[in-house]
């Protein structure tokens, strides 16, 4: 998709343009554009919506269980594998919750990334385990080494989100191979797959639920959040070894996952165009936000998810204030990464509303 500076050079023009004439698209205070939390901008497929509804109308007054055993019975089909090797949760956030009170406590310790999704540290600190943060390499790698010299028999956890998030970069399949080999045999290894659709295709990267390695120590999440649009509703699972997966589903809660959820991410898998459709307009608005950055002559780290780690030259928190004012909303800084932003794809509509605001700020590096 990629155009000539020039033809960039003369849309800019054109966007400023029309700002001056056509009423702005800046949202108002109790409406902002939500560009925080790396959600599918378009929303769920019409199948989900439509179990969506008709729970609503016929079953919101029934408990969850046969519905929730449906979507575990569809999940492992769908992945070719056994029913009790499937962990619902509220969520996969619900998952990482699980995976630590089934993996560590006091006297334990997590290993992550730095930075990465930070609920599981929240976690794993609230459980008195200790958190240990290795930085990322300088190509936004998780440090397999540097992890790996970190753990030890205390180490009861390392979370693995691959690709990224917020650096929205890949670890190689074959680099985490070597790592759960050489890791203690006591050491669980969660690997959130949450942006796993938005990849593509890679020479790095394949699925562990799809291309599955023999390790009961190994756990692969999934979310319904991100490419399949039910953020709202908090679906998510995991995919483990029997045994594992046992052990995960004894930390969860009751009827985590709800009638209305289970009914649409039902639907959901079985949209497979609406999937098909969200990949194609994630893959051409990310090439867009490039295409805009480069025009700016801004540098972003490369993605391979519905997000993008853009360097702001100046002070993230500045910028975040900047477009907070002007009805955008952006996530909080993340650790070692001061000067940057994650931008959460959205709609191109509000694309354009975010590049406008970003055109409202001063020149220099301080805004």
């Amino acid at each position: 998709m990629a155009i000539s500076r020039r033809a960039l050079l003369r849309r800019i023009g054109a966007i400023a343009a029309s700002t001056a004439v056509v009423p702005s698209l800046e949202a108002s205070p109790n409406v902002p554009i939500r560009l925080n939390r790396n959600e599918n901008a378009y929303g769920p497929s019409a199948r989900a919506i439509a179990a969506i509804q008709e729970t609503a109308r016929a079953s919101a007054h029934r408990y969850p269980q046969a519905d929730a055993e449906a979507l575990r019975n569809k999940i492992a089909d769908l992945h070719r594998v056994q029913t009790d090797q499937v962990v619902l949760g509220c969520g996969a956030g619900e998952i990482l919750r699980m995976a630590v009170d089934a993996s560590v406590g006091p006297h334990k310790k997590l290993i992550v990334a730095l930075p990465t999704f930070e609920l599981i540290g929240d976690y794993a600190r609230h459980a008195g385990a200790q958190v240990v943060a290795v930085p990322l390499t300088s190509m936004y790698s998780h440090d397999l080494d540097a992890m790996l010299a970190r753990s030890g028999p205390s180490a009861g956890l390392v979370y693995i989100c691959n690709p990224n998030n917020p650096t929205g970069g890949l670890t190689r399949r074959q680099d985490l191979e070597a790592f759960f080999h050489n890791l203690p045999a006591t050491t669980c290894v969660l690997i959130d797959e949450a942006y796993h659709h938005y990849v593509g295709i890679s020479s790095d990267y394949a699925s562990f639920i799809d291309r599955p390695v023999d390790d009961h120590r190994v756990i692969v999440v999934r979310s319904f959040s991100k490419i399949h649009g039910l953020a709202g509703l908090r679906v998510g699972y995991a995919v483990a070894a029997g045994s594992t997966a046992r052990r995960l589903a004894s930390c969860a809660l009751a009827d985590d996952v709800n009638v209305a959820a289970a009914r649409a991410a039902i639907a959901a898998l079985d949209d497979a165009e609406h999937l098909r459709s969200s990949v194609r307009r994630n893959d051409d608005d990310r090439q867009e936000f490039f295409n805009q950055a480069n025009a700016r002559m801004l540098r972003a780290i490369d993605s391979r998810t519905n997000f993008v780690m853009l360097n702001t030259e100046r002070r993230a928190v500045e910028v975040i204030e900047h477009f907070r004012k002007n009805g955008v909303l952006l996530p909080p800084p993340f650790p070692g990464f001061d000067a940057y932003v994650r931008v959460s794809m959205g709609t191109p509509a509000e694309m354009r509303e975010f590049w406008r605001v970003w055109d409202l700020a001063p020149t220099h590096h301080s805004l």
